[in-house]
């Protein structure tokens, strides 16, 4: 082999060498190079409408929903609001866009913000009144692209949504509290949304509330038909039981050792009128003031409820109590007061002979040994047995009513308990 020949093959192998050398560093120029949103539009960005749903065979878009409850709290009878924090997480397909190319991966995780130039369902929360988005450390959201062009878009909020309550038989109320999520703009016939067929809700298990238990949530379908159309709505129920042991330590409890006080004016005879005035006024204000610490966290609705009904008539027990020392005290009329003092006898005249003397002692003699057994009762101390015996009656009376009044309210109310 000549010279020339080993040189100019020498050549040749370095020439192939740098251009294999130039399409390594091609690839991996090109692996590194940063996906762009425009890699994702079509051959002609044109085809590409945002404000349009992408419809398959003219078929409705489906937008599949997830929901994770992290949190229930902040409960507010009164506003009938509460807060909860959630994950919410919507899935659709758009076979309008690209796939990047080389993507080996199931998933690749693009820009939040290209959303604003992308089509996503408009989806909003009906019942709410605001929305809080998280942002510690990071914003709390991300976007999925998967290798069927689904698109996964997930959130994480807090939210105060409205509750419409009834408490009409509060404490023993069960109340339901909605989470609805509906279209703004697109009717059924392009948009429909749907719960994921494998995991549409999760709800933390170990959700505390002060005063109510969650007993039950489920997921339901609020689609409603408007003027403007029909637009897809999907909720979320929440069912919440009263716990009844806060009321019944703090309101049925007390209410009750009140009634039981107002009676032991029974037992205090009836000539002590300042004390059992007092006591009853007592027990009266106190009750009153009892009924109003139960209404202090809730709206002034215009229907009676059942604590309402149970401090209620309480209330005419111990006013009754009250009304009963009236009664009392009218049977014993004024024949407590002292007698009137008999006129002094007048002094013996001093003209007065012993024969007279004589003559009026005999006279008395005569009327004590003509005197029948000793007269009944004065009719002060009739009337006194009759107060008496009142009261009497009341120790028996007020408790047994009282008694009838608890258990009849308890059977009524023992299948919300």
């Amino acid at each position: 082999m000549s010279m020339d020949e080993t040189h100019g093959g020498s050549m040749v192998s370095a020439i192939l060498s740098s251009i294999v050398l130039l399409l390594l560093l091609g690839r991996t120029a090109d692996a590194q190079r940063s996906l762009e949103f425009f890699d994702l539009l079509p051959e002609d960005p044109k085809l590409y409408d945002k404000m349009r749903p992408p419809k398959k065979d003219g078929q409705a878009t489906i937008v599949y929903f997830h929901v994770t409850v992290m949190g229930l709290d902040s409960i507010d009878e009164n506003s009938m609001t509460y807060a909860a924090d959630i994950f919410f997480a919507q899935t659709w397909k758009d076979n309008r866009l690209r796939l990047p190319e080389n993507m080996t991966s199931e998933y690749r995780l693009l820009e939040v913000d290209w959303l604003k130039n992308m089509w996503r369902p408009d989806s909003f929360f009906k019942n709410a009144k605001s929305v809080t988005f998280q942002t510690m450390t990071i914003p709390n959201h991300y976007l999925w692209l998967y290798k069927d062009k689904t698109i996964l878009y997930m959130v994480k909020l807090t939210l105060k949504l409205s509750c419409a309550m009834n408490f009409l038989i509060y404490p023993h109320d069960t109340q339901e509290c909605k989470l609805q999520m509906e279209s703004l703009s697109h009717t059924t016939d392009e948009m429909i949304f749907q719960w994921d067929p494998d995991v549409p809700l999760v709800v933390d298990e170990n959700i505390e509330l002060p005063q109510l238990q969650l007993v039950k949530n489920y997921t339901a379908d609020c689609t409603q038909v408007y003027s403007t159309g029909n637009f897809t709505c999907l909720e979320v129920v929440f069912v919440l039981k009263r716990r009844l042991g806060y009321y019944l330590f703090h309101t049925y409890v007390p209410t009750c050792l009140i009634v039981i006080m107002s009676w032991v004016s029974f037992w205090i005879k009836p000539e002590a009128a300042p004390a059992r005035v007092t006591l009853g006024v007592t027990s009266l204000l106190t009750l009153s003031t009892q009924h109003a610490k139960s209404q202090a966290s809730l709206p002034p609705v215009s229907y009676l409820k059942a604590v309402d009904a149970f401090m209620s008539v309480c209330t005419v027990f111990v006013f009754m109590a009250l009304m009963e020392y009236c009664l009392v005290n009218i049977v014993l009329g004024d024949s407590d007061t002292p007698p009137k003092p008999a006129s002094p006898p007048q002094p013996p005249s001093s003209s007065g002979t012993d024969a007279a003397k004589l003559d009026k002692i005999f006279d008395i003699a005569t009327k004590k040994s003509t005197t029948g057994p000793p007269p009944g009762p004065t009719p002060a101390q009739r009337a006194r047995m009759r107060a008496l015996n009142i009261d009497r009656v009341s120790r028996v009376f007020f408790p047994f009513l009282f008694a009838v009044l608890n258990v009849t309210y308890w059977i009524m109310f023992a299948e919300y308990i």
